[in-house]
């Protein structure tokens, strides 16, 4: 949790029109100080946080000194979605979790760059969870990023999503171990099952008494049960279903024709979860109204979890957008 800052947010109004008094935004920053260099923001998965480079950072492969988001010549700033807990100390946790959505985290960051004096950022990015925030962020500031770039992700949740969505929050909510019994669920959403069969081809453990899958889940359980509080899963989850960024705005095209951002749609050829179909439906609707528009497929067999195990694909897709803007002195504050 190194370097870890706080944004104390007072009297904020959430979209269904209730007010939080005091919001606390937690946040890392990365590189070159805010300020002297080009700034990406990284957004989080749902069990994710803002160490996202560095000791435990959870995309070390993509960000760092001569990495593909070269901390030698960006800011990276990470902003935690409010609630998610990671804090040092577990306080920042919210209840009333159905109140907030994916428009509110979005809002929240633009405050959060606002109080860093971020006039314009080079690129959000951001997979799964962490992508649907960048597109809520996209059209709320549409002249203020260079680069959108979700990753594994949509700018809606589809029926699908919203059934899963609900499942786990049936888990969470009424399982005697809430956190372990839903991350078994999720991990087979995550993950295919080509992937799960190649891994474990029916072994069992040594004791033959438990087939080695089962451990694998059980362990991945009792993992995040130790990292994450039921709170924060519940929040992390429901804002999955709250994601469109055409609620009470008007059609997908004309919505999007507002974004200036060069737009990255990347997704992954065996994602069960945020399906690839759906990503080039709306690459090749984007095309109809806007030609900065481009689509990048990542395969593998291992289905959503590819954002964060196919590395050296996802660098070879980000390396055009990242290493031309090491030639130029471009400020973003």
């Amino acid at each position: 949790m190194k370097n870890l800052e706080k944004i104390d947010l007072f009297n904020f109004d959430l979209e269904n029109g209730k007010q939080r008094t005091y919001l606390p935004l937690f946040y890392q920053t990365f590189g070159q100080p805010v300020g002297t260099a080009p700034v990406a923001v990284v957004n989080h998965a749902l069990t994710g946080n803002s160490n996202v480079t560095g000791e435990d950072g959870w995309w070390n492969d993509l960000i760092g000194e001569n990495k593909i988001i070269d901390t030698v010549y960006f800011t990276v700033i990470a902003f935690n979605i409010p609630g998610n807990g990671y804090d040092g100390n577990f306080g920042n946790l919210i209840s009333a979790y159905v109140d907030f959505t994916i428009r509110d985290v979005a809002r929240i960051f633009w405050e959060g760059l606002q109080f860093l004096n971020v006039k314009k950022v080079f690129a959000v990015i951001g997979g799964s969870l962490g992508g649907a925030v960048a597109w809520e962020m996209a059209v709320l500031q549409p002249n203020k990023i260079d680069h959108l770039i979700p990753v594994a992700t949509d700018w809606k949740a589809t029926d699908w999503v919203i059934a899963n969505v609900l499942i786990q929050d049936q888990i969470l909510n009424n399982s005697d171990d809430p956190i372990a019994d839903a991350r078994l669920h999720a991990m087979l959403l995550y993950r295919t099952p080509q992937s799960i069969n190649q891994r474990f081809q029916r072994n069992k453990l040594d004791d033959l008494s438990i087939f080695q899958i089962e451990n694998w889940l059980i362990t991945h359980g009792f993992k995040l049960k130790n990292r994450f509080r039921l709170s924060a899963y519940k929040l992390m989850n429901h804002l999955l279903k709250t994601n469109d960024i055409t609620r009470n705005r008007k059609d997908f095209l004309t919505v999007v024709q507002t974004i200036q951002a060069h737009i990255h749609v990347i997704a992954v050829d065996t994602d069960y979860f945020f399906i690839p179909e759906e990503n080039r439906e709306s690459h090749q609707q984007l095309q109809t109204v806007k030609e900065n528009v481009f689509y990048h497929e990542i395969q593998s067999i291992h289905g959503h979890d590819a954002f964060l195990i196919e590395f050296e694909q996802l660098a070879q897709i980000l390396e055009p957008i990242f290493n031309k803007q090491k030639q130029h002195n471009y400020v973003s504050a």
